[in-house]
């Protein structure tokens, strides 16, 4: 066998942010012939049940363990691992089962994060994968022009001609360009790899341009709660009302009420700091806060009078009533949408 040929270990512990990088991984690895010599596996997706994760040790176990006689082997794919190695005797039985997959089948861990995290969420398993000659690799979603190269490179596999400025308009569109850190970015990819081929079918054979890509792609920028929470600190209630309608559909009332309770108490004890004749960066020793933050809220709190952070305030406990269904108040989705709006309307943009 020629080094080139050298067979690798048919597992692999694949994580990260890109739900579509870590798909196409799984599917590369399915077709390398150094791992699938034979030809490539079936697809087998593993369900793990958190209250019984040892039935699937033993399905897995079963199934990867036994060489199959007829057709192509089984690559196990398992996105949801965590309860694999909650107990020593399963972490135990799941090193076990590394050393026992018969030739021709596989195993895969593919486990989307949310953006920003730097470590393997399993990190046992993940030790275990590369202790046992297998690929451990992160996938992180390409953002801003990273994202636009990306998906260059994506239509060029496709052969999709794109015109000067296609690429950064799409990548605009699906929201490359937020850069706040609690974004979740894990759809992304799939979504712009799906609207880029719906714009080759419309393009035929020439090439894709911008004005294709705004006729065609709806935008669908995520949301982001920490630019929502800025974007009331800084009392711009057109820019939050936007921000709040990619949020509340897939946000709880309870988690903004929370995020925006806390950031008007801050604001408050900052305004109070201020007034006191307490410096912003003497912030950062008193509030015990990073410098950029302490900043940011000092610039927040002059944009407010006291008696308009009480009015902020005694509005969303009103608010907060409505949400909580408090019996007198308005039900329903679209009267909670409404009360935000107003909140932001009456209480957050700046008296004429």
């Amino acid at each position: 066998m020629t080094p080139a040929m050298t067979a690798l270990a048919p597992l692999a512990y694949l994580w990260g942010d890109d739900a579509f990088g870590i798909d196409a991984a799984v599917e590369a690895m399915r077709s390398d012939d150094r791992r699938f010599p034979e030809g490539p596996p079936e697809r087998w997706r593993v369900f793990v049940d958190g209250n019984a994760p040892g039935r699937a040790l033993d399905e897995l176990r079963g199934r990867l363990a036994t060489a199959s006689l007829f057709g192509g082997g089984t690559l196990a794919i398992v996105a949801n691992p965590g309860s694999l190695v909650r107990r020593r005797e399963d972490r135990d039985a799941l090193a076990e089962l590394l050393g026992l997959i018969a030739p021709g089948n596989g195993l895969a861990f593919a486990v989307e994060t949310d953006s920003g995290v730097k470590e393997p969420p399993q990190k046992t398993v993940a030790e275990a994968i590369a202790s046992a000659g297998g690929e451990v690799r992160r996938f992180e979603a390409p953002r801003e022009g990273a994202l636009a190269a990306w998906l260059e490179g994506r239509a060029r596999e496709r052969g999709v001609a794109l015109a000067p400025g296609a690429a950064r308009e799409l990548a605009t569109r699906v929201g490359g360009f937020v850069r706040e850190g609690d974004v979740d970015r894990r759809e992304q990819g799939r979504l712009a790899v799906g609207e880029l081929d719906k714009l080759a079918l419309l393009a035929g054979t020439r090439p894709v341009t911008a004005d294709d890509v705004r006729a065609l792609v709806a935008e669908a920028v995520p949301g982001s709660i920490w630019a929502f929470v800025d974007a009331v600190g800084l009392r711009q209630a057109p820019r939050a009302i936007d921000l709040l309608e990619r949020l509340i559909a897939d946000t709880p009332g309870p988690v903004l009420l929370a995020v925006l309770h806390r950031r008007l108490r801050e604001l408050i004890e900052v305004e109070d700091r201020l007034e006191a004749g307490e410096s912003p960066g003497s912030l950062v020793r008193s509030m015990r806060l990073v410098p950029f933050r302490a900043e940011t809220l000092a610039r927040q709190a002059r944009l407010w009078s006291a008696d308009a952070l009480d009015a902020a305030l005694e509005g969303l406990l009103e608010l907060d009533a409505m949400v909580k269904h408090v019996p007198g108040t308005p039900p329903g989705d679209a009267q909670h949408r409404l009360g935000f709006t107003l909140w932001l309307m009456d209480r957050v943009a700046p008296s004429a």
